[in-house]
């Protein structure tokens, strides 16, 4: 599933004619995971405590979105909602995926609703964990993730803003989510991404509320209620809009459920997944 040497490269596939890094574990009716939009941000970072215990009921599949990761970043390309989508559906052909469950992590949730959204038959259920997707104010931790600029200082203070457990917040890790950051071509391709007025970004990545309403999945919300990057009133505006949904919330919980609370997480994607 990865590399000895870094555990963060997998295997790789084309995708609409981009070398696309993925994860693939397990066996049964996949479940595709989408990452989250943090600088440096991969696959493997944003899944590596879920993709093994979540594996053992289907198969789980977490590739580097395209701009991401070790995935390829086209010369020229822009970021956006369309790129990101045309890359998932490309992937998901490549890989002879005609319907798959998807769970989608902030930025990669806004992607999972437009995904589901725009091609219903291609997605069972969906989870949506700490969710872009609706339109909401710009947070000053969404602000500062986006806004990045690297330094270890700057990756530190990022990682206090996603968690809520200090403990989790070493400066080994800081060192090591920062050494990832700039890694050649990384910063780069993430600075495109979501230049200021970062507000437009938000709508961007937003579903219509008649869309999102029309949505015919079995969708379940997780956020944390410390959440300082996405405001946990987007879950509860989310569940209010979605016919068939359920509603998580975490209390002592930041932007990283699926590392804080690793364990309830995985338990509670799974049972969603296999009634």
């Amino acid at each position: 599933m990865a590399t000895v040497e870094n555990p963060e490269i997998g295997r790789q596939i084309e995708a609409g004619g981009i070398a696309t890094n993925y994860h693939d574990a397990g066996e049964g009716f996949p479940l595709l995971m989408i990452h989250g939009s943090g600088p440096g941000v991969s696959a493997w970072a944003n899944w590596r405590l879920n993709i093994g215990p979540l594996a053992e009921g289907r198969r789980v599949i977490a590739p580097d979105m395209v701009g991401f990761g070790f995935t390829a970043r086209p010369e020229a390309a822009r970021y956006d909602r369309r790129l990101w989508l045309d890359h998932l559906l490309a992937f998901m052909d490549g890989l002879g995926i005609e319907q798959t469950d998807l769970v989608g992590n902030s930025f990669g949730g806004g992607l999972a609703l437009a995904a589901a959204s725009a091609f219903p038959d291609r997605f069972r259920r969906l989870v949506l964990m700490g969710s872009v997707g609706v339109d909401f104010a710009l947070t000053p931790g969404l602000d500062a993730v986006w806004g990045y600029e690297p330094s270890v200082e700057a990756m530190r203070a990022l990682l206090d803003i996603f968690a809520f457990d200090r403990t989790l917040v070493t400066d080994e890790l800081a060192e090591l989510r920062y050494r990832a950051s700039i890694r050649p071509g990384f910063q780069e391709a993430f600075a495109a991404m979501f230049p200021p007025p970062r507000q437009a970004h938000i709508g961007a990545l937003a579903l219509p509320e008649a869309e999102i309403s029309a949505l015919p999945h079995r969708v379940l919300l997780l956020h944390g209620r410390e959440d300082r990057v996405i405001p946990p009133a987007n879950a509860q505006r989310l569940f209010a809009l979605i016919p068939d949904a359920e509603l998580h919330m975490f209390a002592n919980c930041g932007h990283w459920i699926q590392i804080e609370k690793a364990a309830a997480f995985n338990r509670l994607v799974a049972d969603f997944l296999a009634d």
